[in-house]
């Protein structure tokens, strides 16, 4: 019988293993839900898995998209549903895996319809974060929705612009966007389908270790001539958001050694870990959490949660 399993985890957490494993076990296909790895550049950095490492299991909505684009949690929950679709229709198990947390959550509780915003806007806001005014941007938030100011970490540059785009495009907060009733697209399936929805969280200083092995382990794998190659674009590019990539830039430039280049990229991936943990652990609190370490025993513990699904 077809099924529906989403594997949503922290960087590093074993996500893309298991998503095989249980692929292989459940006649399934992988379905991507990494904001980063949808880009068609940064492999290596993005931990994007390798024609090899997908072996003989189709995957979906991987490197498809140009860097030199913004791609969106609305963009992906428009290019998810059809996938799905296709997958079930098929008579195949789906398993949608990612670490970010944000396309889940659109995906099962719905997303807000927001108007589109004005071209000119948008393009006066992106001149100002590319110009590193994110300051400037939060204060102008504070002026014209304060209670969208409120809620937000003030360095968080990609939310602060996205507001303040809605709040002058629309007249409206995008707190009052965010209340109005939602569709969930996953609602949209056969509701009999079994939907199984997994969270990995495993132990933090595990986790860590993990992060920065893997770091280390991307030199080797031609990390920095993947950053290279992306030198020209727009550094307020999403993709060009990735994490190590100021870092391995700057290596580049020449303003820093590679150690050094590495030490701060490991420090970014391990406090964007916690963030995505903490987060996960709050916003997911209804999913089942496996907080294994041993490939194994995760495997064993997601694949007891799909059978009893």
């Amino acid at each position: 019988m077809s099924k529906v399993i989403l594997i949503a985890g922290p960087t590093a957490s074993g996500k893309s293993a298991l998503s095989l494993n249980l692929a292989d076990r459940f006649d399934g296909e992988v379905i991507n839900a990494d904001s980063m790895q949808v880009y068609d550049c940064l492999q290596v950095l993005t931990a994007r898995p390798s024609i090899a490492e997908m072996g003989d299991v189709p995957h979906h909505l991987y490197g498809f998209f140009p860097p030199e684009d913004a791609y969106s949690v609305a963009h992906w929950c428009a290019d998810i549903m059809p996938v799905l679709q296709d997958v079930l229709d098929r008579g195949k198990s789906a398993i949608v895996v990612g670490g970010t947390g944000l396309y889940f959550k659109a995906l099962v509780e719905g997303l807000s319809a927001v108007p589109e915003i004005e071209p000119e806007i948008r393009r006066v806001i992106r001149e100002q974060v590319g110009q590193g005014n994110i300051d400037a941007l939060y204060k102008a938030l504070q002026a014209e929705d304060p209670t969208m100011a409120a809620v937000l970490n003030r360095a968080d540059q990609q939310r602060v612009s996205r507001a303040l785009e809605v709040v002058r495009s629309t007249g409206r907060s995008l707190l009052a966007w965010q209340e109005e009733d939602k569709l969930a697209p996953i609602s949209q399936l056969d509701p009999m389908v079994p939907i199984s929805k997994i969270v990995l969280l495993p132990e933090r200083e595990w986790l860590y270790a993990r992060c920065d092995l893997r770091f280390r382990l991307m030199l080797e794998q031609g990390v920095l001539d993947e950053v290279a190659h992306v030198a020209g674009l727009d550094p307020s590019l999403p993709a060009m958001r990735a994490l190590g990539v100021s870092h391995l830039f700057a290596h580049i430039r020449g303003d820093s050694t590679l150690e050094e280049a590495i030490v701060l990229s490991q420090t970014a991936t391990r406090q964007y870990a916690k963030r995505q943990m903490t987060w996960l652990r709050n916003q997911f609190s209804d999913w089942n959490l496996i907080q294994e370490k041993e490939s194994e025993r995760i495997i064993a513990s997601a694949y007891n949660i799909v059978i009893e699904n």
